[in-house]
């Protein structure tokens, strides 16, 4: 092989350790890598109009890839305008390649206009930050970044490559790297996990790897020979749901209801999940949601080996020949009629759903009853936002849809939620996705109304309520959609819906519905 120049070795590393995904928003500080994407054949690059779409695609790509994509970013701004979704892929426990461009090692020196601290931007946000010095370094810091991502249960890896050490010669390809084996579960933890779980008052909570279709079957087969119960986090990366699968709760979101549904479990044990807490504090109100008497039992990390905690725990309760409680049928749910309601939406949702879609859901207020609605559905992967970062939905459409061609994604999003990451619509025109993008349009931050009252805030006047409306001047959506490539409809009641569902899961490519609340 003739001598190559940094960059050059990157994409070769990357391709090496199975990195073949490239989610960009390049400047000039990037051109090189850019450069080497048209010598090195095998890098699929996806354009993004902004990078908290590229490192929310890099999120959903993991979800259902179980491997890491890469993103693209430029300099310190750039990195920083993408990462409130890898917030949310660090909270998911996604495994992302962020390569972010920086200037030349002598440019530093200057103090240019663009000039940032990238490190110190990356770390709140990453597992793994690192700064290649020179070319011969950059494809042997490729290899270790690519093995930090894959370390489970997958972490955000931050490369940063000055452009003198994409540009010069000299660059060396390095191989793939192993990731390190998951966590060891403790066996003293394993006999403690296996008396806690003794009757209706104790429960198991599960989380992370812990909703597979095969992990949700050991969690039920241990509640049937235990008579323990089951819930998940309220924010799941992944689970698998839906007819011939096992049907579990999750923690209620709003505080009243999280402490009702966790009152009266003495004991709980922990696989892949954390102790439940509320999402923020409120005067007044416990930010623990269970009982204070409550004894946790932490079995398994999120990254632990979760499949041979499940798998154990199933031997250590006697639990093997155990037939699995909550397999849910087939719901023959008829079409629904009348107006759009979050009841209305989920049976539109039951009816038309196809089997081993893709159901990303940020619908926040108006899908809080979708969940129970749907145990029902055809079997399908539901993913959530994990860390509370709104404007994740859409861009984690567009990364599961590149993993998984074969499958229809759908896309339900807040109407708030949808604008922080509108530019995703763009993406999925350009690359022809199966994505069927539902936007609940309310006209405000409905969930924010709520909030008020859950903070103490009593009869808020105009101007309070004026900063949570979105109708002033109202979003046109399907104008937005059409004129970024998307097909767009707006729907307004519950036959007109499941007709334009049923439509965009039929025909290839993108489309968006706007649901008139």
């Amino acid at each position: 092989m003739t001598e190559m120049n940094g960059a050059e070795s990157l994409v070769r590393t990357m391709l090496a350790s199975d990195v073949d995904v490239c989610f960009t928003n390049p400047g000039t500080s990037e051109m090189h890598f850019v450069a080497a994407l048209d010598h090195v054949p095998g890098m699929r690059s996806v354009l993004a109009l902004f990078e908290g779409v590229a490192t929310g695609a890099a999120d959903g790509y993991w979800r259902m890839a179980r491997k890491p994509a890469s993103t693209l970013l430029h300099l310190g701004p750039g990195l920083a305008n993408g990462l409130a979704n890898l917030h949310n892929a660090k909270k998911a426990g996604s495994g992302i390649l962020n390569i972010v461009g920086e200037h030349a090692l002598p440019h530093l020196e200057l103090d240019a206009p663009l000039t940032s601290d990238i490190e110190g931007i990356a770390r709140p946000m990453s597992h793994w930050v690192e700064t290649s010095t020179s070319a011969a370094d950059v494809g042997a810091d490729a290899a270790r970044a690519v093995q930090a991502a894959m370390t489970a249960p997958g972490q955000v890896a931050t490369l940063i490559l000055p452009g003198d050490t994409a540009w010069t010669d000299g660059g060396i390809v390095a191989g793939p790297l192993a990731p390190p084996d998951p966590g060891a579960i403790d066996p003293a933890r394993m006999d403690a996990a296996a008396a806690a779980l003794d009757g209706p008052d104790s429960l198991l909570l599960l989380g992370g790897t812990a909703l597979t279709e095969d992990n949700l079957i050991r969690a039920a087969r241990i509640a049937a020979r235990t008579g323990c119960h089951l819930l998940s986090e309220w924010s799941n990366a992944r689970m698998e749901r839906g007819a011939g699968r096992v049907a579990i709760g999750k923690v209620p979101y709003p505080i009243e209801q999280a402490l009702e549904a966790l009152k009266s479990y003495r004991r709980i044990v922990l696989i892949g999940a954390r102790e439940p807490i509320g999402f923020f504090a409120y005067p007044g109100k416990p930010a623990r949601l269970t009982r204070p008497d409550a004894v946790f039992v932490p079995l398994a990390g999120a990254g632990d080996d979760i499949d041979a905690a499940l798998d154990g725990l199933v031997q250590e309760t006697g639990a093997a020949a155990a037939r699995p409680l909550g397999l849910h049928d087939r719901a023959e749910t008829p079409a629904p009629s009348g107006p759009l309601n979050p009841d209305s939406i989920a049976a539109a949702l039951v009816a038309t759903l196809p089997e081993n879609a893709i159901v990303i859901d940020e619908a926040i207020t108006t899908g809080r009853s979708f969940f129970p609605a749907t145990f029902g559905a055809a079997p399908v992967s539901w993913l959530n936002n994990c860390g509370g970062s709104i404007g994740y939905g859409l861009p984690c459409a567009i990364g599961a849809a590149i993993a998984c061609p074969d499958r229809k994604v759908a896309a339900l999003i807040g109407d708030g939620s949808a604008m922080y990451t509108v530019q995703a619509l763009w993406t999925m025109a350009r690359e022809g996705l199966d994505v069927t993008t539902l936007i609940f349009a309310n006209h405000s931050y409905r969930i924010l109304r709520g909030e008020l009252t859950n903070v103490g805030v009593q009869n808020p006047g105009p101007r309070a309520i004026d900063m949570l409306s979105l109708d002033r001047p109202r979003l046109g959506w399907t104008d937005m959609a059409r004129s970024m490539g998307v097909t767009a409809e707006r729907v307004e009641d519950a036959a007109a819906l499941t007709r334009a569902m049923q439509n965009g899961f039929d025909t290839p490519g993108p489309c968006l519905i706007e649901v008139s609340l």
